[in-house]
């Protein structure tokens, strides 16, 4: 009898005689994409440039603020201790020598103006100081300029009054629509409107605080001239007359 454990098995027999077994095949795709893990490093890099990025806008962003802030407090510390104001101008008088409006079929209607301008220019600051440059002056009437001169340089110191005196000339040819306008200011009953604008640039020293020049304008309006008879020069009405000033303050230069 025979021990079925001394049996070859036919796997190995097979095997051993040089016979291989069934090899399953392998689909292999060329299109395929080979996958390669990303570097955990170039993720970490990434997210340090994004957030250096992000706490510079933050702090870029937040020192601006402070500057703003702090300038802000400064302006109100230096409003709340000088308390400056704008300087005051007022006419005193104004004497017109000559207003002669000619017209001719001929030739153009031509104009020929003399005026005396007194003023006074007033400084309401404790603290502060004006330097002004030369002014130009120009005269107005119902929106015609009839006239023009210069108001030379001064200074105008703490709470103080400056007078001033200028002589005002025109002498020009008139276009169909000025010759209108002026006629019709010069038939008013109360008299014909004058308006004075001036021009300059002024610096403002506030102790040890400058500033740059800054421009101003200074309109006088509210005026009531007549025409003057004979050589005696008319003296115009400014009893409702009001100046306005326009003053553009730019920043504070600190100097010491």
């Amino acid at each position: 009898m025979s021990d079925p454990a001394s049996k070859p098995n036919g796997n190995a027999a097979a095997a051993t005689n040089g016979n291989p077994g069934p090899v399953k095949s392998q689909l292999y795709n060329p299109n395929r994409q080979v996958y390669r893990p990303q570097s955990h490093y170039h993720r970490r890099g990434q997210r340090s440039h994004r957030n250096f990025c992000c706490c510079c806008c933050f702090w870029t962003i937040l020192t601006l603020l402070a500057v703003a802030l702090l300038a802000a407090i400064v302006g109100a510390a230096l409003y709340v201790l000088y308390r400056p104001h704008r300087p005051e101008f007022s006419v005193t008088n104004l004497r017109i020598a000559k207003m002669n409006l000619t017209t001719s079929a001929d030739s153009p209607s031509h104009l020929t103006t003399l005026f005396n301008l007194t003023l006074i220019a007033k400084n309401p600051n404790n603290h502060l100081v004006f330097f002004y440059d030369p002014f130009s002056v120009t005269v107005f009437s119902n929106s015609v300029p009839v006239g023009n001169g210069s108001v030379t340089a001064f200074t105008s110191d703490k709470n103080n009054q400056t007078s001033l005196r200028a002589v005002l000339s025109g002498s020009q040819d008139l276009d169909t629509d000025s010759l209108t306008s002026l006629r019709s200011g010069l038939k008013m009953k109360r008299g014909f409107p004058v308006e004075i604008q001036m021009d300059t640039k002024v610096k403002m020293k506030m102790d040890w605080l400058k500033s740059k020049k800054v421009g101003i304008r200074v309109t006088c309006d509210g005026i009531r001239g007549t025409v003057p008879s004979g050589k005696s020069p008319a003296v115009a009405s400014v009893v409702d007359s009001e100046c306005k000033v326009d003053l553009r303050i730019k920043i504070w230069k600190f100097s010491f």
